[in-house]
Parts: C-alpha cells; structure tokens; sequence
C-alpha cells in the first residue's frame, strides 16, 4: 500500500514525542547521544528553510510507556507549540503480557485529542510489521490491531500517518540493530525519508529502495547469532522486565528546548 502524504506546509519547528524509536536509539551520534529518525526528519525540514530559521525538539525518551509520555511529554509539546509534532507511544504498552491494543489505542486518542487543539500539526505512527523479529512475532496480531486503531485516529484528527507496516525495506535485518528490537543508522534513515515523503516533501533516496543482495547463511551461522543474541540482548530485556526496571530510568530528553538546527 502506498504512503498516504499530505500536501507540505511550511513547517518552521518540530517536536518529536515517544520512546526509544524517537529518540534514536540503534542510530549512534555525538558523545552518549543517538540519532534516530526524527532528528534526520528534522534536517530534511531544515533544508526547506533559510539557515538559521529552523527549530527542533526531541522530547522522547527509551523505555517509555504511552502514560508515562502523555503526562511528561505531551505537556511539553504543547507549551512549546510547535508547526508540527510526531507521536509514536503505544510500542512498549503492547509487548507487555496481557495487553489490550483497544484499550491503549483508547488512551492513545485522547492523547491525540489533546494535542492536536494545541500544536499546528501531529503526525501519528502505526507499527512495524514484526513477522520477520524474533521474540515480537508473536505479537504480530496485536500491533496489527493497533495500528488499525492510529490510521483511524489519523482519520478522526485529520492526522498524517508515518505508516511503519507498509514499509517493506525495514523488514530486512540489515534495518535492525544488533539487539533486533531498535532500528539502525540505515533503518532509521528509512523511516526519515518516508516520513518526510508523508508530508509532500521529495526527498533524496527512495526508502523502499530494495538492499543490495546476501549471501545465503547456513544454519550453523544462523544458530549461533542467535545464541549470542539471546545471551547479550534477550536475557538482560527479560532480566529488566522481571525487576520491574526501564532502559529509560534516570535518562533525560537529549532536546528538550525548540532550538535551531
């Protein structure tokens, strides 16, 4: 399915809200800071505009549930009262045990609801397609359930919607980091083109650009990535999930102010 866009708007500030996938994480960048998609949105926004007259905020931190950035974010965002702001929150609600995607889509809308009266803008995100992403494959039916629920807010709200499940080139393992749950530098630049491409912006590389082809890997190579994967990722999430711990305690917004880019 294609991208749904909407007609390009003079966007002169930004704000980025949600977890680990907005604030970069996977995306390595200067000092103790990650990248990410939207700060890569953000420097194709800039390009639109004269030097200097652009600004940017990230507010989003990793681990973060939709609650948790509803009521520490969401405030933020609309003092700052940008032209446009991107909302990406649900994720972590809906890998936890038990979950009800039509119970966290129902607080994702009035979050929407709030926002969308205060800011100039607000792009909504779906989910991956997780089919091919060990450990969240399982959930593929919930995080299809609930990307069902945001493109219907998007409707409701007059939002765009960064469509994540329709982006068939981040479902190749070379758009994962090594911990198979957070993008890379690649997978997250991507996302940022396809997201500006949403918003009527033409942009320098086509993010469904097919990857360059592998060799095929035998199933001993396969065994013992998995192995170590297992051992130096997936056990630590689990060992956090038991002790009740986030990736995100005692981190900070990388960028909380709307400053020039």
């Amino acid at each position: 399915m294609a991208a749904t866009t909407t007609k390009l708007k003079t966007i002169g500030s930004y704000a980025a809200i949600g977890d680990s996938f907005t604030e970069g994480v996977g995306d390595p960048g200067p000092g103790d800071f990650f990248l990410g998609w939207a700060d890569r949105l953000a420097v194709l926004l800039a390009d639109q505009r004269e030097e200097h007259d652009f600004r940017y905020a990230n507010l989003a931190v990793r681990g973060k549930l939709l609650d948790q950035i509803v009521a520490d974010q969401l405030p933020r965002a609309k003092a700052l009262a940008p032209d446009l702001v991107t909302f990406c929150a649900g994720g972590n609600d809906i890998i936890r045990p038990g979950s009800d995607p039509d119970d966290v889509a129902e607080r994702f809308e009035a979050a929407v609801a709030d926002l969308t009266g205060a800011v100039g803008q607000v792009m909504i995100t779906t989910g991956f397609d997780t089919r091919g992403v060990p450990v969240l494959k399982h959930l593929r039916g919930k995080v299809a359930t609930y990307s069902a629920h945001v493109r219907a807010i998007a409707d409701r709200y007059d939002c765009p919607v960064l469509d994540l499940w329709s982006l068939k080139s981040v479902q190749d393992r070379r758009a994962w980091d090594a911990d198979r749950l957070h993008l890379s530098p690649e997978g997250h630049t991507r996302v940022a083109l396809r997201a500006a491409q949403v918003l009527g912006m033409e942009v320098p590389a086509d993010p469904d650009q097919p990857w360059p082809q592998l060799r095929p890997r035998g199933s001993v190579d396969v065994t013992r990535d998995n192995i170590q994967w297992a051992r130096e990722y997936l056990v630590p999430w689990i060992g956090r999930r038991l002790r009740g711990e986030s990736s995100g305690d005692h981190v900070e917004a990388k960028r909380p102010d709307l400053l020039p880019l």
